[in-house]
C-alpha cells in the first residue's frame, strides 16, 4: 500500500489529530483507497497528473451528514468542487466527533500515456489530501484546503517516496527556502497503516 500522512508518525487508528491516505492497486486501474482526517466539514483525496491541484482532478469526498458518512465523488478546478459520478464502490466509513475516515474503491482515471512505460505511467498521480465546510441541508461542498500535496508517484508503488509540498510552517525566510516533508516508508508505519486500514474496513 502507498501511503500519505501529515504528519508523517499518523496512525490513523488512534484519535489524534492527523490527515491520512492509502491506495492500494487490486487490479489494473482498479484500486482501494483509505482516508482518514480532522474537519467539522469534509475530508477529501485528489488526483492530479501533475503538482498543482484543480484542472478538473477526480476528488473522491468523505463529508460529515450529522455524524453519519455522506460519499461524493467530483471533479476539482480552480478551487470549486462539481460533483459528478466518478467510477466508486464500496463506500464505507464513520464519523467520531470531527474524525472522518471512510474507505472506497475506486477506478483511477486514465492518465495521458505518451512514452516509457505505458503501466506506470497510466497509474501515475500527484495525491492531496484537503478539507473544507460542508452545508448537510443544501448539499454545498465549500472550498478545499490542502493538507497533503505530494509529488507525481506510482500510485501502484508501495516503495515509492512520497514528498508532502504543502508548506506546514510560517516563515518569514526567503522565499526559496523549502519546507517539503519525505515521507519515508518503514516497515513499522506500514504495520500501522494496515492495522488502520483494517480497522476502517471493517466499519
Amino acid at each position: 500500500m502507498l501511503c500519505a500522512a501529515e504528519p508523517t508518525t499518523c496512525d490513523p487508528s488512534q484519535s489524534s489529530s492527523c490527515f491520512f491516505c492509502g491506495a492500494k492497486q487490486s487490479s489494473g486501474r482498479n484500486f482501494d483507497f483509505s482516508l482518514s482526517g480532522e474537519s467539522e466539514g469534509y475530508v477529501a483525496a485528489s488526483l492530479s497528473t501533475d503538482t498543482t491541484a484543480g484542472d478538473n482532478d477526480a476528488t473522491y469526498i468523505c463529508a460529515n451528514d450529522n455524524g453519519v458518512i455522506k460519499f461524493f465523488s467530483a471533479l476539482l478546478d480552480n478551487d470549486v468542487l462539481t460533483v459528478t459520478t466518478l467510477a466508486v464502490t464500496n463506500v464505507k466509513g464513520s464519523v467520531n466527533g470531527n474524525k472522518i475516515q471512510c474507505t472506497f474503491s475506486a477506478i483511477i482515471p486514465a492518465a495521458s500515456v505518451s512514452r516509457r512505460s505505458l503501466s506506470i505511467r497510466a497509474q501515475s498521480f500527484s495525491l492531496s489530501v484537503s478539507t473544507g465546510a460542508f452545508n448537510s441541508t443544501s448539499d454545498t461542498l465549500g472550498s478545499p484546503t490542502a493538507k497533503i500535496q505530494t509529488n507525481v508517484v506510482n500510485l501502484a508503488n508501495s516503495t515509492s517516496t512520497i514528498t508532502n509540498l504543502v508548506n506546514t510552517a510560517t516563515t518569514t525566510a526567503t522565499p526559496t527556502t523549502s519546507h517539503a516533508v519525505t515521507l519515508q516508508q518503514s516497515f513499522m508505519q506500514a504495520l500501522l497503516v494496515t492495522v488502520g486500514v483494517l480497522g476502517l474496513a471493517m466499519l
